[in-house]
């Protein structure tokens, strides 16, 4: 039985904060109190940015890189190839990795061919089926009003039938009768699970505590600078006749100062400058912390380590992305696969079986390109393994080793 559309308008209204804060770290523009009265009030209020968040993300989506699909009887890469691929799968990939899920929009074009559009988290939401990782009911907001950011036009999926809303009342013109067993909204899910089946954001509470801990340490780190830069001077014994610029004092690179009537001269001094070495070494520590956290190493978060490596050093020091990039491939393969067996139920005006497309399966890059020595050390094996099982290796598995493509394609 079906929720209803009021039901999910308010289920998107309390997960719409939780995602746009986390497109608020991803796009450097989240806000970060000061937790101390130490600091200077002028100080408080610099607008310090910091991207480890967006690298976080970045990193992983960049290493997520899907090719086609391999034993493709139904002809979805036509589908995908007609609505420019890479940048339909490279956005769905990063928003589901920012807000946990991201959805795939799937409606006719004009020459009644299945057109495909990315929703973020925070403008779309439904009841999913943890079995097929389908919905059995989906809302999403398709426009909004550019000034006051209200929804102008909604979409309620349903099997077999799509309603859309202007305004909030249901446009009968609009409304869409097809063959697809399933609402034609997908979600992308980034790492389910049993009792969060939506999945997890790749931007993590202990991400966000990180990053705010190294803001406040950079605001610190800025006070600092100001006495780092103009060390503090003192003079003791200063005649209280003598009448004395201190700003001159701090910005000449010399000053004098007289003997008074009784042939006294003052003491001059200058305090130890401050060392801006405990806020580097703050900041090398919660970047150890982050990289631990998000899989990354010092080195993609601004501090060198080692000189420059090879191919295999780097992938050693990924593992843990790796892993990460592995899982996720799997996981958005199975939302990709959903996304063109309801497109192929809408093209072919016919409802297919979901398992008529089990046999299909999601092609990537490789994780890690190999430099030129790994291909050499790739050819070798290729070699051994063909010799070993003839054709074991075909050109598909070669290119998912390597990334190449054989000029005879």
């Amino acid at each position: 039985m079906p929720y209803g559309l009021e039901w999910l308008k308010r289920k998107l209204t309390q997960k719409q904060t939780r995602v746009n804060l986390r497109y608020r770290y991803y796009e450097m523009k989240n806000y970060v109190p000061e937790i101390s009265n130490m600091l200077p009030a002028s100080f408080r209020n610099v607008a310090h940015s910091l991207g480890w968040c967006a690298k976080a993300v970045d990193s992983l989506a960049d290493r997520v890189s899907f090719l086609e699909f391999s034993h493709d009887g139904g002809n979805l890469n036509e589908i995908f190839r007609l609505n420019n691929q890479d940048i339909l799968i490279d956005s769905a990939v990063s928003s589901a990795l920012i807000s946990a899920c991201s959805f795939i929009f799937i409606e006719l074009d004009e020459n009644n061919f299945p057109r495909l559009q990315v929703i973020d988290g925070a403008n779309a939401t439904g009841e999913i089926d943890p079995v097929t990782m389908l919905l059995t009911e989906g809302y999403a907001v398709i426009e909004r009003d550019s000034q006051t950011n209200k929804p102008t036009l909604e979409a309620y999926f349903l099997p077999f039938e799509t309603q859309y809303y202007r305004n909030g009342i249901l446009d009968e013109s609009l409304t869409l009768h097809h063959k697809a067993p399933f609402p034609l909204l997908v979600p992308i899910v980034n790492r389910p699970d049993a009792k969060r089946p939506f999945g997890h954001s790749r931007i993590s509470r202990s991400c966000m505590d990180t990053v705010k801990t190294v803001i406040r340490t950079l605001r610190r780190s800025e006070v600092s600078a100001e006495f780092y830069s103009v060390p503090q001077k003192y003079i003791v014994g200063l005649s209280p006749d003598v009448e004395f610029n201190g700003m001159y004092a701090t910005i000449s690179s010399f000053f004098a100062v007289q003997k008074d009537v009784e042939n006294d001269k003052p003491t001059i001094g200058q305090f130890q400058g401050q060392s801006m070495t405990p806020f580097v070494d703050q900041m090398k520590m919660l970047a150890s912390v982050f990289a631990g956290e998000t899989g990354l190493t010092l080195d993609d978060l601004g501090f060198s380590t080692d000189n420059p490596a090879s191919s295999e050093a780097i992938k050693a020091s990924h593992e843990n992305l790796r892993l990460m990039a592995r899982k996720a491939q799997r996981t958005f393969a199975t939302g990709f696969l959903n996304v063109g067996f309801l497109s192929a139920c809408l093209r072919d005006n016919y409802t297919y079986s979901r398992s008529a497309f089990a046999g299909t399966q999601a092609e990537w890059m490789p994780i890690f390109e190999p430099d030129a020595s790994a291909l050499g050390g790739i050819g070798d094996a290729i070699l051994k393994i063909n010799q070993a099982s003839e054709g074991f290796l075909g050109a598909r598995n070669i290119r998912a080793l390597t990334g190449l493509r054989s000029d005879a394609d």
